[in-house]
């Protein structure tokens, strides 16, 4: 695992990289990303329906593909799980 990876390990996708507490927080409802740039990650999710989390979601990173103004395609696992499997990258 990379200097990159270790960074991304255990925290929380949008959360910024110098917060004091950049792991998951009590009461909150979070989906871990599976693959792709964001692999680790922790997605929050507790203020989504569930039409919402069945839609699976686009999540800005420079790390994919398609540098700083792509997007990498996350989407729900199958059986209500709180994993989102990677799909591919957008530009």
């Amino acid at each position: 695992m990379d200097r990159d990876e270790e960074l991304l390990r255990g925290r929380v996708y949008g959360q910024d990289h110098d917060d004091p507490r950049p792991g998951p927080r009590p009461g909150r409802v979070y989906a871990e990303l599976v693959g792709g740039p964001l692999d680790g990650l922790l997605l929050d999710v507790t203020d989504w329906t569930p039409g919402q989390r069945a839609s699976g979601t686009a999540l800005e990173t420079e790390l994919g593909r398609y540098g700083a103004d792509g997007r990498s395609l996350y989407d729900p696992r199958p059986g209500g799980t709180l994993h989102f499997d990677w799909s591919g990258d957008a530009p």
